[in-house]
């Protein structure tokens, strides 16, 4: 308890509305509470009697389309500040402004440290992108075409509201006489979902995935209904956007859908039409992950975190002993995966979305119940249905270990079919209290949402606004006002540097995004694209900066490259790689690259080492002595020439314990010998690659330095 606000375990955080959305909801929610029990003349008086006709119930969903997006683009300036905030959706930003510019995956310039970091795959030979599935990000690339991708959320909020008023009215079915008004409910309980508001300002894929869902849903119910394939195949299009947009969701939906065709009178031509129009959607995927991997059937996300997280194999969906990246998500698999990710630990996992899921729906946790009623009212209906594929939805990310739930997203892995839990709740208020009129029982309902959000649910939406510093990242705002059009900014955030970045931009003209590293990477890259204009973006919560950046002093013989700065590695093999702070220790900038070894395995890993001219250079390695047993070698190997015999000579052994006397393992950094090595500047596959290896334990390498001879 603190002040006018309760928090507990159990129930969460309650009190007094915290800001002017939250009052402005409860005032909603009186008025619709007082609405409930007005006199039928009130509710005339105000526009809420029954549709009468078709022309104007497609202007109540218009309407109700028009406020829920409306809704969505004040999320996006209230509770975003004007743009993604998490790391997710900034990396989606950046894929869909890359598709908009035509690529998948785009080269960068040289030294590929100052662009390449979290959610970012590397392909050689020199070539970036982002890891996520390409369905909505194609929906993003066309925002950037015309300008406006943060206004992409609000058109799917506006087309979720259609979508869910027509799967509501299939699951009613054409023989129940109040499925339009059952349908405009369902509507407005997605007008005042706030998860879902998120989820459509947000530049996240769930809307999109829920708005396939949906869809897909929806037509073939139709089809099976009217017996006309034309519906099958429209959802078989729509099973296909969902597969492209979030594979695993679209398990369960291309079941339901197949399942319904096959059942349809004209099975054959149903079924197969709807498996046909999969396809595009399928392909897709294909083409996407081909040109980010090399490989039609290769997942991005898996490769990614195969070069840049462990245990070895540790992104999977599915059980074992190593499921859980220690890097990406550490945390969270010390406090619940201690023992492996097995049956007890996906229950645990699933549990806590579950938890986190209650309010995601209606703001306020019990109001889910009403998603059960038609079916324990009966089970052998058309609701049912839905029912079976939100089921079906919870079990198809059983077998994937990290929850994924935080504040405003909710339990993100369900939101794909909020939509169908709300015309599952409309047509659960239809069966209650029949006695009672229909527009004053959603009234009830509605304000129960609102008040719920008020007072209760609000403070998960406050939280995501506070988080990650209050603000995005990067405000282009900041740079117009400083009149920085061209050259190259550095960014010291992952996310602020994915919202700033655009694939293929040229310095001379654009402005180039790049990663600040702290190192000579800055001033290579600052030498490689001709000394272009150079500023700094600096973050602050209250008011971000830029402001012009000089590289520190130094000439062209001397370079200092810190090995933490070229995560992700190249390559890993049977350990992980990892940049750990190393607080009050000899460690340059606090910093080095940790290589963890699996059991008894001997691990790599393959980092790169940028040469600014061809000829002979002087190169010393920097490692820390971390304390334990590990045995490292470090092995340079020179790229583009064939191999030399002195190339033998530039191996480096080394011990990592601590010497005796010192008060604490960390408190010892080496240089390792000195030695000559010819590396090349120009040409393909120029430069060098670092081979850092360890045994029996953990070692770390600092940093090295170069220094031209002739």
């Amino acid at each position: 308890m603190t002040g006018h606000v309760f928090t507990s375990v159990a129930l969460g955080t309650w009190g007094k509305p915290p800001d002017p959305v939250a009052w402005a909801a409860l005032g909603v929610a009186i008025a619709l509470a007082l609405l409930s029990v007005a006199p039928k003349t009130v509710h005339e008086s105000v526009g809420l009697g029954a549709a009468s006709d078709p022309d104007q119930r497609r202007r109540v969903v218009a309407g109700s389309a028009f406020v829920a997006a409306f809704l969505s683009l004040g999320y996006v300036a209230f509770y975003l500040r004007g743009g993604p905030r998490i790391i997710d959706a900034t990396s989606y930003f950046l894929e869909g402004h890359a598709i908009a510019h035509g690529k998948f995956a785009w080269a960068v310039p040289s030294p590929s440290a100052s662009f390449r970091g979290r959610f970012l795959l590397f392909h050689d030979p020199a070539s970036v992108a982002v890891i996520f599935p390409p369905g909505y990000p194609l929906l993003l690339a066309a925002g950037f075409l015309v300008g406006a991708p943060m206004v992409i959320g609000p058109v799917i909020a506006a087309a979720l509201v259609v979508a869910t008023v027509l799967v509501t009215r299939e699951l009613c079915g054409p023989e129940d006489p109040s499925r339009d008004a059952i349908a405009t409910l369902a509507g407005s309980l997605s007008i005042v979902c706030a998860a879902l508001r998120y989820h459509t300002a947000d530049t996240m894929a769930h809307g999109a995935s829920a708005l396939g869902i949906t869809l897909a849903l929806a037509c073939a119910l139709s089809g099976r209904r009217t017996g006309l394939v034309a519906y099958h195949l429209l959802a078989g299009l729509a099973v296909g956007w969902v597969i492209a947009t979030r594979p695993v969701s679209g398990v369960p939906i291309a079941i339901v859908v197949y399942v319904l065709a096959a059942g349809s009178d004209k099975r054959e031509a149903s079924l197969a039409a709807a498996i046909l129009a999969t396809l595009p959607g399928v392909a897709l995927l294909a083409v996407a992950q081909r040109a980010e991997t090399g490989n039609l059937l290769a997942s991005a996300q898996r490769a990614y975190y195969a070069m840049s997280d462990g245990p070895p194999g540790c992104f999977r969906y599915g059980f074992g002993k190593d499921t859980g990246c220690l890097f990406e998500h550490g945390d969270f698999v010390k406090a619940h995966l201690g023992s492996g990710f097995g049956w007890m630990a996906a229950l645990g996992t699933t549990g806590r979305r579950l938890k986190a899921h209650l309010a995601d729906g209606f703001n306020f946790e019990p109001l889910l119940l009403l998603v059960l009623v038609p079916s324990l009212r009966r089970i052998r209906s058309r609701p049912s249905i839905a029912l079976a594929l939100v089921v079906g939805q919870i079990l198809a990310y059983a077998p994937f270990y990290f929850d994924g739930n935080y504040p405003g997203g909710g339990a993100r892995m369900f939101a794909d079919v909020l939509p169908l839990e709300h015309a599952l709740a409309a047509i659960g208020i239809s069966y209650i209290a029949p006695r009672v009129e229909l527009l004053r029982r959603g009234l009830v309902i509605l304000a129960l949402a609102c008040g719920g959000f008020a007072v209760h649910a609000v403070f998960n939406h406050v939280a995501l606004a506070e988080r990650d510093g209050g603000r995005p990242m990067y405000e282009p705002d900041v740079t117009r006002e400083a009149q920085v059009t061209k050259g190259l900014v550095f960014f010291d955030t992952d996310q602020g540097f994915n919202l700033a970045h655009v694939p293929g931009a040229n310095p001379e003209t654009d402005v180039l995004a790049a990663r600040l590293r702290g190192d000579d990477h800055d001033r290579m890259l600052l030498e490689r694209l001709n000394h272009p204009a150079s500023h700094i973006y600096r973050f602050a919560k209250d008011s971000s900066t830029v402001s012009l950046w000089v590289p520190p002093p130094g000439n062209s013989d001397f370079w200092r490259f810190e090995a933490e700065a070229d995560w992700p590695p190249l390559a890993q093999t049977a350990g992980w790689a990892e940049p750990a702070w190393m607080n009050g220790t000899c460690a340059s900038q606090e910093r080095a690259l940790e290589l963890h070894p699996t059991s008894a395995a001997t691990a790599s890993a393959t980092i790169e080492l940028p040469v600014f001219r061809s000829g002979r250079w002087l190169v010393t390695p920097r490692i820390v002595r971390t304390g334990g047993r590990g045995k490292g070698t470090l092995r340079l190997v020179p790229m583009g020439r064939p191999a030399l015999p002195e190339d033998a000579r530039l191996v480096w052994d080394w011990e990592d314990e601590a010497p005796a006397g010192a008060r604490t393992p960390r408190e010892t950094c080496i240089d390792l010998a000195p030695r000559e090595a010819p590396l090349l500047a120009e040409g393909p596959g120029a430069g060098a690659r670092w081979v850092l290896t360890a045994t029996g334990g953990t070692v770390a390498l600092d940093r090295t330095m170069l220094r031209f001879l002739r």
